[in-house]
């Protein structure tokens, strides 16, 4: 062990008393190929030093294992989550067959007082560390998050995509059977007189059924069955089948009483089957239309969120971006969750990053939504406060418990199992406020959590003039506040 632990460029102006005490106080250990070291979500146990073999670290993103970066011969880990008080952020496998010294976590603070020479190298590698694995897990933040934005723009599109289809298909066949039964009214022979009619009362039913009475389902369903007896009463057949549109439409006895008195009874249910399927088909064109409709608002909602064609930089509605977000999140409040707005429309304009605030919209909504279980309420208020342009986002989930409130800024900090969050949600909302020169605090108690976001009110020109005539301002301290 003692060569080992001198093959160890952390090692290297150890004494000899100093390296006999490391190898009385650790062990040896061999990893077999595809053997884990750590696991995602654990407590640190032990500082690792690599001795032979090669070790990998992975972080679960979703469903998917990520890689994270690769440690060779002569590399060490696990210092700097002892340092950092922190669990794993990562899985480590050994990727080849590979021998590791090992000191648990008490050896490894008594190492620091015997060893003093080597605790500068573990604070300038924790540090360069986690600036690696910080810009690794933002790409794999952005890449969760685009996956969410992904996964719920193809849920809220699946539902109006398949109702065009289906709507198209039923059309097809639609559009044929109207044919049929133009041609069956025409060799009817009725004259010009009942002809006209026939066209009058079309138009009627047209119009009629633009304007639909809103009923309840029982009065709708005896309004149903009254017709349909009066088309069984009259001869007509497949009465139950043309009696739902015709009630639907706002069409009663006494309309057919009407239709009768101008239509020879042998053609009654041929014009009664045609005014169906006419209706039949603009009820189909409706539902079309509005489905299509649907699909342009989600896409015009993804370019809203992420500023496409857009310059990075602009004068931006606060409360645009925010609408858009919760569109792209509809899937999620879908389940149970009621949001209230509270917007003041009289606010100005801001000069901000888009699609980066969206993303601090993103964090912080489903964050919410996720602490409540996917049931609750959500509050969302706009204000102005001085020169700052407030936006508060509240939620009556279970609140953030005292004892880590004042670790949620920090990076790779996270209360969510393992795959299901990265740690920098919060982090990356963080800098973005930052980058605003904005400010972004919180309060939480059961039942009642509040992020409260102040971001300056100045138009781009003003800004841009602002930040080109005067030296740069040192960052706003962004912090939790404890309520």
């Amino acid at each position: 062990m003692l060569d080992a632990l001198r093959q160890t460029s952390l090692f290297a102006e150890l004494t000899d008393e100093q390296l006999q005490w490391l190898a009385e106080h650790g062990s040896l250990i061999q990893l077999a190929t595809g053997e884990y070291l750590a696991l995602e979500g654990e407590p640190p146990k032990n500082f690792y030093v690599l001795v032979e073999g090669e070790i990998q670290l992975t972080k679960k993103v979703g469903d998917i294992e990520r890689h994270m970066m690769t440690f060779g011969p002569g590399t060490y880990t696990g210092h700097e989550l002892i340092l950092l008080d922190m669990p794993y952020f990562a899985s480590g496998r050994a990727t080849k067959a590979s021998r590791v010294l090992k000191w648990d976590t008490h050896a490894f603070w008594q190492m620091l007082t015997r060893c003093p020479s080597i605790t500068r190298d573990l604070l300038v590698i924790t540090a360069q560390r986690t600036q690696i694995l910080e810009t690794t897990s933002r790409h794999h933040e952005k890449l969760l998050a685009l996956g969410t934005m992904a996964a719920g723009l193809a849920h809220e599109l699946n539902n109006p995509a398949a109702a065009v289809s289906r709507g198209a298909k039923h059309m097809h066949e639609l559009f044929q059977e109207l044919l049929l039964l133009a041609l069956s009214l025409n060799q009817q022979q009725m004259t010009s007189t009942q002809m006209a009619f026939l066209a009058n009362i079309l138009q009627d039913a047209i119009a009629r059924a633009a304007t639909p009475l809103q009923l309840d389902l029982l009065v709708q369903s005896d309004r149903e069955d009254e017709i349909a007896i009066w088309l069984e009463a009259n001869g007509v057949e497949d009465s139950w089948n043309l009696a739902p549109t015709l009630a639907v439409a706002g069409l009663d006895t006494e309309w057919l009483d009407v239709v009768i008195e101008h239509v020879p009874t042998q053609s009654l249910g041929k014009v009664l089957s045609w005014i169906e399927a006419t209706l039949t088909g603009l009820g189909l064109l409706d539902e079309i239309e509005q489905s299509a409709g649907r699909i342009s608002e989600l896409v015009k909602a993804v370019k809203e969120y992420s500023y496409m064609d857009r310059a990075p930089m602009q004068d931006l509605d606060v409360h645009q971006g925010i609408e858009s977000t919760l569109i792209i999140l509809g899937h999620k409040l879908k389940g149970g969750v009621a949001v209230s707005r509270e917007y003041d429309r009289s606010l100005p304009t801001i000069c901000a990053y888009g699609s980066e605030l969206n993303q601090v919209w993103t964090n912080l909504i489903d964050n919410a939504i996720d602490a409540m279980g996917g049931r609750g309420q959500i509050w969302i208020r706009t204000a102005r406060d001085n020169n700052d342009l407030l936006v508060e986002i509240a939620d009556n989930g279970p609140g953030i418990p005292p004892d880590i409130q004042g670790r949620i800024f920090e990076p790779f900090f996270t209360t969510k199992g393992v795959g299901q969050g990265t740690g920098l949600g919060l982090v990356i909302s963080y800098r973005i406020i930052e980058k605003h020169t904005g400010d972004i605090r919180f309060h939480s108690e059961p039942g009642n959590t509040c992020f409260h976001i102040r971001l300056p009110i100045a138009p781009c020109q003003v800004r841009n003039r602002q930040e080109s005539s005067s030296t740069p301002l040192s960052s706003i301290l962004v912090s939790g506040e404890i309520g």
